[in-house]
């Protein structure tokens, strides 16, 4: 079989099935969007005061073990 008509025949394959799938409407796809968002900042938050959290319990341990004089 040609190459070039084995990819033809994948790009029309491609567009009957996204022709198939069921695309979100507008106030769908802000609300899951909105969501998206709040989740990335929130996790971004809590990591970040996870991280300095440790920060502060590394820096406690090494000034108790290894004071600086």
């Amino acid at each position: 079989m040609n190459p070039f008509r084995k990819i033809r025949l994948f790009y029309h394959e491609i567009i009957a099935e996204l022709k198939k799938a069921t695309w979100p409407t507008f106030p769908e796809l802000l609300n899951a969007t909105i969501i998206v968002i709040v989740a990335a900042v929130f996790i971004g938050v809590l990591t970040s005061m996870i991280d300095f959290s440790f920060y502060q319990i590394v820096n406690f341990l090494t000034e108790w073990v290894h004071p600086m004089t």
